[in-house]
């Protein structure tokens, strides 16, 4: 093919736009989906004679069957709580549920977003994100040091050694790097989400390096076109490559085994009895 007439694009992009549409708008059927990550990918596009950016948000699960799923896609003007809120409530519309734990970076709104439509679900921010984000808060010259500090948190055998290594991690920083520390301190529990869940599974769900590999494909594509004519632009050409990557995770081997996926939520329940008998204490107490 050595040319396309404004008609035969015309076509193909009406062609596309319907499958696109199908797949974001299908149900949502095949959950309970334990494990959800989140990211926003910013893509640059023309709107009322200037050039912006908007933000792409994209979720991925494990279904019932252990397989990975694009979950939706969306195109939002920032980054904040209204446009995750909009982005969560589209997703459980659709049948999204039994979601255990969220993976994301520190996405400004999306914590509160997740709690108003995922009662129950724990949040785990990206150990990746947070390591470069906790390194600014030291000299260049120790940063090194630092990575290598915090990667002994994620070293350890089981989830009271984990807790305690972040323990002695904030003791040692505490010294030279009192920022440092109080940071790390204050991420305990986001960071340390994983530790509710099997072992087997933590190097699956502590970070959003799954989600990353997906990023770079679509980033693969978008960066040929640069600047996009208009969102519905985006939406065709991230669309189309998620749904040819969900085909693709259909044919794949499970990510997570269903014994995983039981042991999972049965530490969930077991989580959740815990809560309440917390707040049954707390309540005779009062």
């Amino acid at each position: 093919m050595t040319k396309l007439s404004k008609s035969q694009v015309s076509v193909m992009a009406a062609e596309l736009d319907e499958m696109v549409a199908q797949f974001r708008s299908r149900p949502l059927d095949a959950g309970p989906y334990a494990f959800v990550w989140i990211d926003a990918l910013t893509q640059k596009v023309r709107e009322g004679g200037w050039t912006v950016n908007v933000h792409a948000l994209i979720a991925t699960g494990v279904n019932a069957d252990g397989r990975r799923e694009i979950l939706g896609l969306d195109v939002a003007s920032s980054e904040d709580g209204a446009g995750w809120l909009a982005f969560l409530r589209g997703l459980a519309a659709r049948g999204l549920s039994g979601v255990q734990l969220v993976t994301s970076d520190c996405h400004h709104g999306l914590r509160d977003a997740i709690a108003a439509v995922l009662p129950g679900a724990a949040w785990q921010r990206c150990r990746a994100h947070y390591s470069r984000n906790l390194a600014t808060k030291v000299p260049k010259s120790a940063q090194p040091w630092v990575s290598t500090l915090v990667r002994t948190i994620f070293e350890q055998p089981d989830a009271a050694s984990v807790r305690a290594q972040h323990h002695q991690v904030v003791t040692a920083l505490e010294a030279k790097f009192p920022a440092a520390a109080a940071h790390l301190d204050d991420a305990r529990e986001d960071i340390l989400a994983f530790t509710a869940f099997p072992r087997e599974i933590w190097r699956q769900v502590w970070s959003n390096n799954p989600q990353e590999r997906l990023n770079k494909e679509i980033r693969r594509r978008t960066d040929v076109v640069g600047i996009f004519p208009g969102r519905d632009a985006i939406i065709r050409l991230v669309g189309a490559v998620l749904a040819e990557q969900n085909d693709e995770w259909i044919e794949a081997r499970r990510y997570m085994g269903p014994e995983i996926l039981a042991a999972s939520q049965k530490a969930a329940e077991k989580a959740d009895g815990n809560d309440e008998t917390s707040v049954t204490i707390e309540a005779i107490g009062a």
